[in-house]
């Protein structure tokens, strides 16, 4: 990784611009660290000398040459110059960069843990939140793959992480299905009961969640028998209630089965019903008022209500139309209306405090189910004895210094109320580290709209089709994942006819996920995507497939140097002290090997420009970039049919590396790497 030796590089330089020239810790220029255009000017530039030239009276050139004249030896680097132009120009020890990583443990060990602008605070990302009503679509999918990410970004930076997904589960949606069953199947609990134990619930709720829609909207006045369900399930009475409890838990279900295949986890899910029975809300709502975030409006249209003021900055961003209320004011958000029914606002609030520890209460837990690694899965509950006797001791959940919020951008107005009750309530540094992790909706190419059967003629006219779950307009996830693996397993029968149908399926699957998550996060977080099944499948193009492809290559390289060689990676490695290293210090070839080393090298320098701009796209596009330089220098500089002995090791050498690093960043992405393809 290249991050240790830029540390080295930068502490030795501050050491060295003190020692020369009396600068104390404010006084120090940036040490900002780039790449040199060409090979020839060295590996890392440091442009310092220019902001120090008017302060110390000296040319950037004469600054660069004393300091590289005083710097010393830096473990890792062959050469420091001066360039002409006032650079500080740094050529790292090529042999020893790549021989340390590859070695067992990999990198150079530090005597202190390296500076970084992320906060090393426990963090908790709350991803996919689908509304337990039915199965899960094409737009939950991107939440899920930018939020899985995210959490592998973190964690691959040292930062502790907490997964959370909340589960709305008194929410209209579970309503809706409530009066579905009850009102148009005229269905009882017991007959729910048996319809959820069986397969595909979340399909037969997708279905009838869109009936119920079009039923309401033949008569108005059935919205009150919304009204009625929905208050019955928020306070947990009679059979509605129960029936929204079944619903909800066996569509969860169904999602984490769906997540699971796209390799996302979760370490804990908070019910939404849990925030109501064990009064989070009646706790933060107490703390607001005594701390007069929130007050009771006596005139207007929004009297009786209780509102919180909002500042500017939160209202310039509007609401959106799904948040929107006809009695609310432009400067004022209903939290409790005047009914005394708390809005979603409100609940949200509450959660956010419990995040950070700043509520005083905790749910009680119990576990929901056991995930794919044997460890358990657990849920929020109110029931405090809901754990087995002798259950051993549940993880401290909660109370993090650090909250990203997965949500798409019409969310915005909320995620910044969340920050305002923060910070009205004196936690300014929980306000400043609590993230909208925001993105885009997801629609279909046309080509993918017509296969899939959603081709809309209201979109004829757009670059994609937009697709409505409400509307029963949509794509499944699973059916989505189906189709993809479909389309893989016959291109990998195809070029493997000797592979079994289980290797031939598992290869697929395999594909199939990496086609999907790459696609949801190789596009800017902002950008409205269009989802193309030919594209995120092409071997050949931007895509899942294609650095997998690459990674497979190098793979080959190895299992058939092992087959003719008997060699195998340990074997090579071992044996470069004694080699020859010509092949990657002299030359054009040795230039373009290096070239890729140190590419394959800045993995860790990416994944933290990931996470600094909070933008997954970056890994994405530098592992694409890797693996096109990769497969560049497979056909300029092969392996197997080398003659030179030498020259073959160094190149195997080089391709361990980077298959070492490409598959990292499949991985961080959530994507495994095939045997065959």
């Amino acid at each position: 990784m290249i991050l240790p030796i830029q540390h080295a590089v930068r502490h030795r330089v501050t050491e060295t611009l003190t020692a020369l020239y009396a600068l104390d810790a404010a006084s120090l220029p940036a040490l900002t660290i780039e790449v040199p255009p060409k090979r020839a000017l060295g590996d890392l530039a440091l442009p310092f000398a220019f902001e120090l030239a008017r302060r110390l009276r000296k040319a950037p050139r004469a600054i660069a040459q004393e300091v590289a004249g005083a710097l010393g030896p830096i473990d890792g680097v062959a050469r420091v110059e001066a360039a002409p132009n006032g650079y500080l120009n740094v050529f790292l020890d090529r042999t020893a960069f790549l021989r340390a990583r590859l070695q067992p443990g990999g990198l150079p060990s530090t005597a202190d843990p390296l500076p970084s602008p992320i906060p090393h605070t426990k963090t908790i990302v709350e991803h996919t939140a689908i509304n337990p009503n039915k199965a899960a679509h094409i737009g939950h999918l991107r939440n899920a793959a930018l939020g899985d990410t995210l959490v592998r970004l973190l964690r691959f930076c040292g930062v502790p992480v907490e997964v959370q997904n909340y589960i709305d589960d008194t929410g209209v949606q579970v309503a809706d299905v409530v009066v579905g069953f009850r009102e148009l199947e005229r269905r009882s609990l017991e007959e729910v009961q048996a319809l959820a134990a069986g397969s595909r619930f979340d399909y037969y709720c997708w279905d009838l969640y869109a009936k119920v829609t079009e039923w309401y909207a033949a008569d108005p006045a059935r919205a009150a028998v919304r009204a009625a369900t929905l208050h019955a399930i928020e306070h947990g009475e009679g059979e509605a209630a129960a029936m929204g409890r079944v619903i909800a838990d066996h569509i969860v279900r169904c999602h984490l089965k769906t997540m699971a295949r796209l390799n996302v986890d979760y370490d804990l899910l908070t019910w939404e019903g849990d925030i109501l029975r064990l009064h989070f809300w009646a706790t933060a709502f107490e703390i607001l008022k005594a701390n007069g975030s929130v007050f009771l409006q006596d005139e207007g249209p929004l009297k009786g209500c209780w509102v919180m003021r909002i500042d500017d900055a939160v209202a310039e961003g509007g609401e959106s139309a799904e948040a929107a209320d006809d009695e609310e004011a432009a400067k004022e958000k209903v939290i409790v209306r005047s009914n005394g029914t708390v809005t979603y606002v409100g609940k949200d609030i509450a959660n956010q405090f419990w995040k950070f520890g700043l509520l005083g209460r905790d749910f009680h837990y119990r576990v929901f189910t056991t995930r794919r690694d044997g460890t358990p899965l657990y849920a929020s509950t109110s029931d405090e004895h809901a754990l087995e006797a002798g259950h051993g001791p549940v993880p401290a959940f909660g109370a993090a210094g650090a909250v990203y919020n997965v949500i798409d951008s019409r969310q915005s107005y909320l995620q910044r109320l969340l920050k305002q009750a923060l910070f009205t309530m004196g936690h300014r540094t929980q306000a400043e580290r609590s993230t909208h992790f925001s993105y885009e909706m997801v629609a279909l190419s046309h080509a993918t709209a017509r296969e899939l059967g959603y081709e809309a003629e209201a979109d004829a006219g757009k670059p994609f089709v937009e697709v409505s779950g409400r509307k029963g307009l949509g794509v499944k996830a699973d059916d989505l994942l189906d189709r993809l693996i479909a389309h893989a397993a016959g291109e990998v029968a195809r070029r493997n006819p000797e592979m079994s149908e289980a290797d031939v399926r598992t290869t697929a699957e395999r594909i199939a996920v990496a086609a999907l998550r790459y696609f949801m996060v190789k596009f800017s977080r902002a950008k409205i995507i269009a989802f193309d099944i030919g594209e995120a499948l092409s071997f050949e193009g931007e895509s899942g497939p294609y650095l997998q492809y690459a990674a497979v290559r190098a793979n080959n390289i190895f299992q058939k140097l092992k087959e003719r060689d008997g060699l195998d990676e340990a074997a090579i490695v071992a044996s470069l002290a004694g080699t020859p290293a010509t092949a990657l210090t002299d030359g054009p070839e040795g230039d373009d090997l290096w070239g890729l080393v140190l590419e394959a090298g800045r993995l860790d320098e990416m994944v933290e420009q990931a996470v600094r701009a909070l933008e997954p796209s970056l890994l994405a596009k530098y592992a694409f970039g890797l693996a096109q330089a990769f497969n560049a220098a497979y056909h300029r500089y092969p392996i197997l049919n080398e003659p030179d002995p030498h020259v073959r090791r160094w190149r195997a050498a080089v391709a361990a590396f980077f298959r070492h690093q490409l598959t990292a960043a499949l991985d961080v992405m959530g994507c495994e790497v095939p045997v065959r393809m």
